[in-house]
């Protein structure tokens, strides 16, 4: 290992890299599973905190046997008033609000829990926070920095092992004749792949120890960036002292080194004595009939999982999970068939176009030193095809979505907020408003709930949902994606809802809980398509006590002064936007914080990239010293060679790129049909300033890299 370190650099800063970037996601992922408590802000003055019931607990079955589940109601019961005056008998009681949904009690906790019962929740201690509104907020936030670090931490393993098994088994390739020697010598071939393994197995237990060093210094600054980038609440900060974060990412180092040499090890070990008297660059017996079977089983897996969720579930294709991790397997498909692959590639690139000998030369080097092209071409694959389909499917999917509310809206003007309309018509006592009028235009006022039902016995399903105040009016501004039915039939005693729905037949009648959790069974009397998910289930505001309007849609009718139904609009006290201005704000092509963690995942795998590039190309061009002094002895010159050098460079990541590319553009397209099966507008999104920013950093390092090994060897 002390004459071979330099082939061995370039797994070992890749393991390093990884178990780095495994122990700063670990040590965050720590921080967000066991958060610190956040004191009590809204009650800290009370010992004790009752609140309303907010969650709704049906039983379901789970095979032979039932069990309790339960969900969020989307409005939780107040605390009535008969119980606050049973607990003033106990202690003074403080209340936050007209509808109180907890209060305060200063009384002795077992007390307290006697009287309450069932009829709410008994919160001490730390516990009281739950009761501040920024508990949900800091919730999902939380859900949102686990999501980010997960994937991270998955991509970082995929990449991790990709490296590494393609950098060993490059460095395989050029020791064929010292394996071949020593096989002369005597070796078997169970022996040299104990070598190769035993080289494998101290690189990594060194890199993990390096690793775990990196990560604990990284990990603060990991925090620092996503409480600055709004991915974490700002009080996100990390644990004392955690040790399962270190462990977990020492033993995958060892593990990432060790299954990526696997492969190389028993290569390392087919290698016969005669290969200690060849001397041909010509590759030849690139792929055994293995790596053919486990590059045609990938890439039929991927191609056939895609085509199986499209026909079975294609909303699941534009889930942030499926988009991501999907992908893999057709690049590891594509990487191990890519010795296959690069000469008739290399041969679409046409270099013998170019004047002079330099062109056909390139083009020959590159095509049949197939093994050296297909080392250079694979990370760079790997990049821009995670480039392509990440990004492009987030685009995908958002721009679908923001095309969808557009067309669902017929209004000129929407005003969001807390309690709008409410000075509008007559109330109805419960919060939400009447028929809201204003000069001029038509408005309609509704409010954001939820209904829940359960399918097939097994499962509560909960459905985000719109209340209506006025249905006319609704129809008037509202264009929704209805396909059977019709939506001007909504009624108290009627629900709106989409083909996800187990019963989506229009006139049959569906038992649902309410946002209260009210039990209540509604006639469907419109279906609407499925669309990207945002087509949730429309029901009358008599249907969702304790909503509250959130959203007024205006249509201004002809003739009618806009500035003046604008100006109308603004006593509500929410905020007037037009439609197009709204549409903008809400549906964003990719939200920061998504873009964000894309770009850290898409960042781990181009600096991986990188350590690949730079690592294959410098073992590649040093192991050429007689060839290219050959040419120079032929009549080339110094800057031909460099330039000859730089191109075969250019060429493997010029087909890294162009397997990439097609990767990305089988995923965008699986992604296009499944929005098409799902009636939802269909327009892909391809970022191609990214995906050419990956190539240009590949090609600047590739070149870059080639060019220092080659400058004293020709």
């Amino acid at each position: 290992m002390r004459a071979r370190w330099a082939s061995l650099l370039g797994s070992f800063v890749a393991v390093a890299l990884g178990v780095a970037v495994m122990t700063a996601m670990g040590l965050s992922l720590a921080a967000s599973l066991d958060a610190p408590s956040r004191a009590p802000e809204r009650f800290a003055s009370s010992p004790v905190v009752v609140m309303g019931r907010d969650t709704l607990t049906v039983e379901v079955r789970r095979g032979p046997d039932t069990a309790q589940v339960s969900k969020k109601l989307a409005h939780p019961h107040p605390v009535d008033s008969e119980l606050i005056a049973e607990l003033r008998e106990l202690g003074q009681v403080r209340v936050d609000g007209d509808v109180p949904d907890a209060v305060g009690v200063d009384a002795p906790v077992a007390a307290v829990r006697e009287l309450v019962g069932d009829r709410g929740r008994v919160l001490t201690g730390d516990d009281r926070h739950q009761a501040d509104p920024s508990a949900a907020r800091d919730a999902e936030a939380l859900v949102g920095v686990n999501s980010l670090l997960g994937t991270a931490a998955g991509v970082t393993a995929f990449v991790s092992v990709f490296v590494t098994a393609s950098t060993f088994a490059f460095v395989v390739a050029l020791r064929r004749r010292e394996f071949g020697l020593l096989r002369m010598a005597g070796a078997t071939p169970g022996q040299v792949r104990r070598m190769v393994l035993g080289e494998a197995v101290a690189v990594g237990l060194v890199a993990s120890a390096a690793g775990c060093a990196m990560g604990s210094w990284a990990a603060p600054r990991l925090v620092r960036a996503l409480v600055d980038g709004g991915v974490a609440p700002p009080w996100f900060a990390l644990r004392g002292s955690v040790s399962w974060p270190y462990q977990v990412a020492y033993c995958a180092g060892v593990l990432v080194a060790v299954t990526g040499a696997w492969a190389a090890s028993r290569r390392a070990a087919r290698i016969g004595p005669v290969e200690a008297l060849r001397e041909a660059s010509v590759d030849t017996g690139l792929m055994p009939w293995s790596r053919r079977a486990v590059g045609f089983t990938l890439l039929t897996a991927g191609l056939g999982l895609l085509a199986w969720t499209l026909g079975t579930d294609p909303a699941a294709l534009l889930k942030r999970k499926t988009y991501v991790t999907q992908p893999m397997v057709l690049i590891t498909g594509v990487a191990a068939l890519a010795p296959v692959l690069v000469r008739p590639v290399v041969r679409l690139l046409r270099l013998d176009l170019l004047p002079g000998a330099g062109g056909l030369l390139i083009r020959e080097n590159a095509s049949t030193s197939v093994r050296r092209t297909a080392a250079v071409a694979a990370p760079v694959l790997v990049t821009v095809a995670l480039a392509g389909s990440l990004l492009g499917s987030a685009a995908t999917v958002t721009g679908a979505r923001a095309t969808e509310a557009r067309e669902q809206t017929r209004g000129d003007f929407v005003v969001t907020g807390e309690g709008l309309g409410q000075g509008f018509g007559e109330g109805r006592g419960d919060g939400s408003s009447g028929v809201v009028r204003v000069a001029g235009a038509t408005v309609s006022a509704t409010a954001s709930t939820a209904v829940f039902v359960l399918e097939e016995g097994t499962a509560l399903i909960r459905s985000e949902a719109r209340a209506v105040s006025d249905v006319a009016a609704f129809v008037s501004v509202a264009r929704l994606p209805v396909v059977a039915g019709d939506v001007r039939e909504l009624d108290d005693r009627s629900i709106v809802v989409n083909e996800e729905w187990e019963r989506h037949e229009v006139g049959s009648w569906v038992g649902v809980r309410l946002g209260d959790g009210r039990p209540a069974r509604l006639r469907i009397v419109a279906v609407l398509a499925q669309g990207t998910g945002d087509n949730g289930a429309y029901v009358t505001s008599a249907n969702a006590p304790g909503a509250t309007v959130d959203r007024l849609d205006v249509r201004v009718a002809r003739g009618a002064n806009r500035a003046a139904v604008a100006a109308a609009l603004r006593s509500t006290g929410g905020t007037v936007r037009t439609t197009s201005a709204w549409l903008a704000a809400t549906h964003p092509r990719t939200g920061p914080q998504t873009r964000l963690g894309l770009l850290v995942v898409l960042g781990i795998a181009l600096v991986y990239t990188g350590i690949s590039l730079a690592g294959t190309l410098l073992m590649a061009t040093s192991a050429r010293g007689a060839e290219l002094r050959s040419l120079r002895l032929a009549g080339a010159t110094h800057g031909q060679v460099l330039r000859m050098v730089a191109g075969e460079t250019v060429v493997g990541v010029g087909v890294g790129a162009l397997l990439g590319d097609a990767v990305a553009g089988v995923n965008l397209a699986g992604l296009a049909a499944a929005l098409g099966r799902l009636s939802a507008p269909v327009g892909v999104g391809v970022p191609w300033g990214v995906v050419a920013g990956c190539v240009g950093v590949c090609l600047v390092i590739g070149v870059g890299a080639s060019g220092v090994a080659a400058w004293g060897r020709g």
